[in-house]
């Protein structure tokens, strides 16, 4: 048996897609990384054995511009590529080749930790090495560092190292909770298993194992949904532990979830309910899908009124957007629900403070074991916001290691270091301003072939349209002011006289993308037939700012809608009843599916600077009161349109970063969910130059061809001396314009 000593900057135990995200963050400030996995793939609860879809904030749709960009949106974006089936496979290599793209990381498989060194007085533990048996090598391998990052999920590595966690459910007084319990006790979320089946084009028939448990028994038939098309995840319901203790009583739910799982298959193919002849069990799971164990004790608790209220941290470094989603102890035999959700009016903010130990000086969480309450976590815990909380840890730990500071240390006098250094790698961060000294960008005054001011989709004269019926739900257009609106003329089609009461809605908030606060109304009359009608609205928002004009409902009135893209930050939006309402401003209340890469027929007036070309070199790089990113006319009129940056004197350039607009409305799934219709995300640009202007005339530093990233980085590879820097877009993935959120330029780093 060998015994090997592994000495990193970084060592981050756990492979799921938090630890994932936090090696890769890590690695990318110059950290050494050890990164260690129990099992053999990467992944965790998305990977081939266990088989869940990567949900995150854009909450499978309900949020708008909230799919999460740094290392996840990678992840997202690669397997849309290479994967655009969802096999579970596959999606395994796309994450084990992010890891392996990262020479900075010593990835290792199969190594299950087992025992932590840490010392120290209860109050302010360090630890300082943990030690791994790999079954496939039979080697002892010991890891030290000096920083940690735990994403186990369980919280293996801070409970063996002493720092404080909670578990179970906290009282509803402790954190002002109306969602939690009047008393605390220890119930959780519970574990889940899935199943795969196939239809094989000819009769098979099932024999039951002797561990199936006759369903039709239980209420599972009586309460939930069994269908011959559900496959995987579609089974989340599926649940059983939450009233167990998940790592004491851990053999014993996987047997539970087994039975359960033979039993609805014995019943789908023997009950004789349905037309099952020619389906097979194609796969079973073998290692439950865990929800909920330890929950560690940061310098901030995240609690219910942060998800809602939307607290806007100075430490903000990251966000999420699922629902607070919380399901019975019960799981799959409770009477009630399998699951409730409570959405905010948008996303929200994490902070720093809830991603560090309180009491273990030297150690980062990341993903499920984050500081929160049970009922923050009902949100945090899906495997995208875990991956942005790992992200995040993990350039936290590499800058910790980098300037020997605690993580605490970093939070308290350094924080803005950290919040620009994830907004150089584009990380999940939302609301935070660009504000980086060594982007020479900034001090440039920037320029453009073309910039669209004219907001408006009008269908030309025999373009095809479609009707949407305002008869059962009011319908809303998402629109950005900057610097005003004066007025909106819509086209509406009525079947008889009538008036439409029209609506002006402010946001109220840049993390929001609905009506949430009134401003104006005026009915607008109709004749019978086609018509422009004028809503007559004027708000002033110099800065940038969201406003949602609304339809109400009305009999025999139609929008015309048009089979194409409206500008973006300009969306669509159809009423609906949210599955839980307390009177407050829901996102789930409005829905973009419907017309989503379609538009209503409308003309904003008042000239738009919302896509203005200096909307590069600003603060926000992703929506934020605005679509913040330039955009050239169409390129049937610009057809290669280029942003230019002109400086008061030479610069020295050693590189040149662009970012470039990958629609992070579009919501991305790993596994089966749904499929979106291309590769390539149609808004990213695919060709490009970046030239610099020389005494010679426009020298071409770099040509890109073929682009699907949205993040690109650009060594000179020489000093390059230039008062003027161009970007010209030879060709998009599709999309009828070019778009840049942000081109910045630096000299020696």
């Amino acid at each position: 048996m060998q015994r090997i000593s592994v000495d990193t900057d970084v060592t981050v135990v756990g492979g799921g897609l938090a630890g994932v995200a936090a090696a890769i963050g890590a690695a990318r400030t110059g950290a050494r990384v050890a990164l260690i996995n129990n099992r053999p793939v990467l992944g965790g609860n998305a990977s081939s054995e266990i088989r869940v879809w990567v949900c995150g904030a854009t909450a499978h749709g309900a949020q708008k511009y909230a799919r999460e960009t740094g290392v996840m949106g990678e992840l997202f974006r690669e397997n849309q590529y290479r994967n655009p089936e969802g096999n579970p496979y596959l999606w395994d290599q796309v994450v084990l080749d992010a890891v392996r793209a990262e020479p900075n990381i010593r990835l290792h498989l199969n190594a299950d930790v087992r025992e932590v060194e840490a010392d120290g007085p209860d109050d302010d533990r360090t630890v300082r090495a943990v030690t791994a048996w790999q079954m496939d090598t039979e080697r002892v391998l010991r890891f030290t560092a000096p920083v940690f990052v735990d994403a186990t999920g369980d919280g293996l590595v801070g409970a063996l190292a002493g720092a404080w966690f909670r578990t179970g459910r906290e009282a509803a007084a402790e954190f002002g909770e109306e969602w939690a319990p009047d008393q605390a006790d220890s119930d959780m979320l519970g574990s889940t298993m899935f199943f795969y089946t196939k239809d094989t084009g000819a009769p098979v028939r099932f024999v039951p194992p002797s561990i199936t448990k006759d369903v039709a028994a239980t209420s599972i038939v009586r309460n939930r949904p069994i269908s011959t098309t559900a496959n995987g995840c579609d089974y989340w319901w599926i649940e059983y532990g939450g009233e167990l203790d998940a790592l004491a009583d851990a053999e014993a739910i996987r047997d539970e979830l087994w039975a359960v799982v033979y039993g609805i298959w014995d019943h789908i193919k023997n009950s004789g309910k349905f037309d099952a002849d020619n389906l097979t069990l194609e796969w079973v799971g073998s290692v439950p899908g865990k929800r909920e164990y330890r929950r560690f004790v940061g310098d901030h608790v995240l609690t219910q009124r942060d998800i809602l209220e939307q607290t806007r941290f100075p430490d903000s470094v990251g966000f999420g957007g699922w629902s607070i989603d919380l399901h019975p102890a019960g799981g799959m035999y409770a009477e009630t629900e399998g699951s409730r959700h409570l959405f905010s009016p948008g996303l929200y903010h994490i902070p720093f403070r809830s991603l560090y130990s309180r009491n273990t000086r030297n150690l980062l969480l990341a993903g499920r074991d984050i500081s929160a309450s049970h009922v923050a976590f009902g949100t945090t815990r899906v495997m995208a916001t875990c991956a942005v909380t790992g992200e995040a840890s993990g350039t936290a730990a590499g800058l910790c290691a980098r300037d020997g500071l605690t993580p605490r240390e970093l939070a308290a006098d350094h924080f803005d270091r950290l919040q620009q250094l994830l907004l150089r790698h584009d990380a999940s961060v939302l609301g935070v301003p660009w504000r980086d000294p060594a982007d020479l960008a900034r001090t440039a005054t920037v320029t453009a072939s073309s910039e669209l001011t004219v907001l408006a989709v009008e269908p030309a004269p025999d373009e095809p349209t479609r009707p949407h019926s305002l008869a059962d739900h009011p319908a809303g257009l998402l629109l950005p002011v900057q610097p005003a609106v004066e007025g909106v003329d819509l086209l509406l089609d009525a079947a008889e006289a009538t008036v439409v009461e029209a609506e002006l809605w402010s946001t109220e908030g840049g993390e929001n993308h609905i009506p949430v606060r009134l401003l104006d109304r005026a009915p607008l009359p109709l004749r019978v037939g086609r018509q422009w009608v004028t809503a007559p609205f004027t708000h002033k928002a110099p800065g940038g700012e969201n406003v949602v004009v609304v339809l109400r409902p009305t009999p025999h009135v139609s929008l015309v809608v048009v089979d194409r893209p409206a500008p973006y930050g300009v969306l669509g939006l159809v009423g609906r009843t949210p599955r839980t309402d307390r009177g407050r401003a829901q996102s789930n209340a409005w829905s973009a599916e419907e017309l989503r890469r379609k538009s209503p027929a409308f003309r904003m007036r008042g000239e738009s600077g919302a896509h203005r070309a200096e909307q590069v070199t600003g603060p926000y790089q992703r929506p934020y009161h605005g679509p913040r990113l330039w955009s050239s006319r169409p390129l049937a009129e610009d057809p290669e349109p280029w942003l230019r940056l002109d400086w008061d004197g030479p610069r020295t350039l050693h590189t040149v970063d662009v970012i470039l607009n990958d629609d992070v409305d579009l919501d991305l799934v790993n596994l089966h969910h749904h499929r979106t219709p291309f590769p390539v995300v149609p808004e990213l640009v695919r060709d490009y130059r970046i030239e610099a202007l020389t005494d010679t005339g426009w020298e071409t530093l770099v040509t890109v061809t073929g682009n699907r990233h949205r993040r690109r980085t650009h060594p000179l590879g020489r000093p390059v001396v230039t008062d003027s820097l161009r970007l010209t877009v030879t060709a998009t993935n599709g999309s009828h314009w070019a778009s840049v959120v942000a081109l910045r330029a630096f000299g020696a780093e």
